[in-house]
């Protein structure tokens, strides 16, 4: 570790502890030479030694350990990006991935969807649960408000429901895509041991997808072309890509754009016909 890293290092723990308030985490108040808790404060809060923290922050204190960085992490009450950024400033990595259930999507998110009037756009999890999309997308996808929470799996729909599975234009194709995709998806984001209950139960309903799971095929999402059969206003074709969102490493934006003025028009007067325009 260089000595700019520790100092770099050393000045941002000091900033994030000054920004804490010491009553609200169970210390004394009253006067204080500085704002913020006192060093050994936080080493305590972290069960770490006091002169170590100390050297930390006066940034001759060493490349702390992961499980270090991450009691510091917690006694400081970093946020998720915060607690990223103190990996890249100890270990010059980010911190291991540490899946967690999304939480709900923000009003302002669920606005970026409904902006897009002819696209079909979505939010899913690192699992593929749909947990927000647009009128497009209800339209031509799937009306995901007329589904249980639970059973707004992509992964479920392509395997388990016949309606979405005659849609695809390939469906073998998809099939294959649908579940390598998955697979990478489920993997950086840490959530191995959150899909063995679905891939069980989709094993149990569907030999295709035991075979494509047994392939161990990877592939990334990124961008490409999909057909789809819809039932009212034929074949469209649509171009599709896939979005981070940024700060919320268990969610994905995806946005599929009609290719042609034709197929967009086709899906704006089926929008337009759903809500009783």
């Amino acid at each position: 570790m260089s000595v700019e890293s520790e100092n770099r290092l050393g000045t941002y723990l000091k900033d994030r502890r000054t920004r804490l308030d010491p009553a609200a985490l169970g210390f004394a108040g009253g006067r204080r030479r500085t704002a913020g808790l006192r060093r050994e404060e936080v080493a305590q809060r972290a069960n770490i030694s006091p002169t170590w923290y100390t050297w930390l922050e006066q940034g001759r204190g060493g490349a702390p350990s992961a499980d270090v960085l991450n009691r510091i992490a917690g006694a400081l009450m970093l946020t998720d990006i915060e607690r990223e950024h103190l990996f890249l400033l100890g270990l010059g990595r980010p911190p291991e991935v540490r899946y967690k259930a999304a939480d709900p999507v923000t009003p302002r998110l669920q606005r970026l969807l409904d902006a897009f009037e002819v696209s079909p756009a979505l939010i899913k999890t690192a699992t593929w649960d749909v947990v927000a999309w647009n009128r497009a997308a209800a339209a031509v996808l799937t009306d995901y408000g007329t589904l249980p929470p639970d059973r707004r799996n992509i992964l479920r729909l392509i395997f388990g429901d016949p309606r979405v599975r005659a849609a695809q234009y390939d469906w073998n194709s998809v099939a294959r895509f649908v579940v390598a995709a998955f697979r990478i998806d489920a993997a950086r984001a840490g959530a191995t041991s959150e899909v063995a209950e679905l891939v069980e139960e989709l094993s149990r309903m569907s030999p295709e997808f035991t075979a494509l799971w047994r392939d161990n095929n990877v592939h990334a999402y990124g961008e490409g072309v999909k057909r789809l059969r819809h039932p009212e206003i034929g074949t469209i074709t649509l171009e599709y890509s896939a979005f981070a969102v940024d700060g919320r490493p268990d969610l994905g934006m995806v946005v599929y754009n009609p290719v042609g003025k034709e197929d967009a028009a086709r899906i704006r007067k089926l929008v337009k016909a759903r809500e009783g325009g």
